[in-house]
């Protein structure tokens, strides 16, 4: 049992995820499988064009790679080579191609495009529990001692791609925002309502046979041979019928969008977004023939199709025990293989400049390793990778102390992360939305654009 400075125990488990939450929970395929209040079809369609944005930014989207569990940064990211050996581990750093920067062997691929992303080695909030940790990653907002994180969703202040979508709106008819495999229960538009919600997927791309449940039984249909129009969106309200009735949104307020579901299931472009296996098979060998590999794919092609954020929510990086064999064997082949790949094919395609990569779990690990080969939930200090979208590559912003501990200079948090992003984005760190009782609420929490990265 590892303790942080404020006496919190952070207590070891044995089960697939130490919530509770089963991988068959997390991977909810088709539309009424709990989609709780992740979007249907004809909900997605609404998104507020208020706010002040920067037209010259407008261009710009978002994926945020959700590293589900707390990613351990001390084993790949901000290695301690030189520390005992019940903190250093068994991995060990190796050159990138940026000078003087290292991060571990088992990342050979992503070490080769360092110079692609950044990373902020300072990084750090006060809380170490998944639900309020999840939360206030997903948002930049702590959720306080009223959270419930068992609700789904369970925002209390609104995702990131729920304030963009909020803000910005959709470009064309593919939606603002898009969660994928599934929607995280913090990932939801809180206060802003159904038309902030995000488009879930609730399917895993790498899965054979993989279609997106609200779209492709009508986009199977040739839409130029429909004459009748409200023969498709019969077809459509069949497939979202029990879907709307979890969504609990005003029954109002959907069928206003509806023949703007007929016009996104009858686009082009959305039908090409959507569609994973017109990818060459070499391109999705490349990307990893796995959940985290198909869905930074996706999220590729959905930006490019013009969807403003795509939080791709992958788990399960909870290592409590035998963190190093679970890194080297399963998740970190996987994430190098994917997210050189992802910054590689963004930057071929002349997409990096205008998409902001996010790479960051909840918190990090411990720095001493526990007794099962382990380490537990540590948020005093980790590390986070982002890159594109006017941010510099090959740097390394603050650092931590001499045993990844607590940061030894610079540290940055959540609401500087938001306010970084939303910057790029053209939206204003400081800027507000509102409760529906009217009540201001700041964009990003007073954060600080953080500089260094720009």
């Amino acid at each position: 049992m590892w303790r942080q400075s404020n006496g919190e125990e952070l207590v070891k488990t044995n089960v697939s995820y130490c919530d509770g939450l089963a991988r068959r929970d997390f991977l909810r395929v088709g539309v009424a499988g709990g989609l709780g209040a992740s979007l249907s079809l004809n909900q997605l369609l609404h998104a507020e064009e208020t706010g002040h944005a920067d037209p010259a930014r407008d261009d710009v989207s978002l994926i945020y790679i959700f590293l589900k569990g707390g990613m351990s940064t001390i084993d790949t990211f901000d290695l301690k080579p030189d520390s005992p050996s019940d903190i250093r581990g068994p991995f060990n750093p190796i050159a990138t191609n940026v000078p003087g920067v290292h991060v571990c062997d088992q990342l050979p691929q992503v070490a080769k495009v360092m110079d692609k992303f950044s990373l902020i080695r300072s990084f750090t909030h006060h809380d170490a529990g998944h639900g309020p940790a999840d939360h206030y990653m997903l948002t930049g907002y702590h959720p306080g001692a009223s959270f419930n994180g068992g609700l789904k969703p369970n925002n209390l202040h609104p995702s990131f791609g729920s304030v963009i979508a909020h803000k910005l709106g959709p470009r064309g008819p593919v939606p603002p925002y898009v969660c994928l495999p599934g929607m995280h229960n913090s990932g939801s538009s809180a206060f802003l309502g159904a038309s902030a919600v995000p488009f879930t997927i609730e399917a895993d791309p790498a899965t054979p046979g993989f279609a997106v449940p609200d779209l492709s039984p009508p986009l199977a249909l040739d839409a130029q041979r429909l004459g009748d129009r409200r023969a498709l969106l019969a077809r459509v309200d069949r497939f979202q019928k029990s879907a709307e009735a979890r969504a609990n949104a005003d029954t109002r307020a959907l069928s206003v969008f509806s023949q703007r579901a007929v016009d996104l299931m009858t686009s082009p472009a959305a039908k090409k977004a959507f569609d994973i296996d017109a990818e060459p098979a070499k391109t999705r060998d490349a990307f990893g023939r796995n959940s985290l590999g198909q869905s930074c794919l996706m999220a590729r092609r959905l930006v490019e199709a013009g969807v403003r954020c795509v939080t791709v929510d992958h788990t399960n990086w909870d290592t409590h025990t035998e963190n190093f064999k679970t890194l080297r064997d399963d998740l970190l082949p996987k994430f190098d293989m994917a997210v050189s790949t992802l910054f590689t094919d963004l930057s071929n395609r002349g997409l990096l400049k205008k998409t902001i990569v996010v790479l960051t779990g909840e918190f990090g690990r411990t720095p001493r390793i526990n007794q099962e080969a382990g380490r537990d939930h540590w948020s005093r200090c980790f590390t986070v990778a982002l890159g594109g979208g006017g941010i510099h590559g090959g740097r390394v912003v603050g650092k931590s102390d001499r045993w990844a501990q607590d940061p030894a200079d610079n540290p940055y948090g959540p609401e500087d992360l938001a306010a970084t992003f939303y910057h790029l984005m053209g939206l204003n760190p400081m800027g507000e939305m509102r409760t529906p009782e009217g009540r201001p609420i700041m964009l990003s929490n007073n954060g600080r654009v953080i500089k260094e990265l720009l």
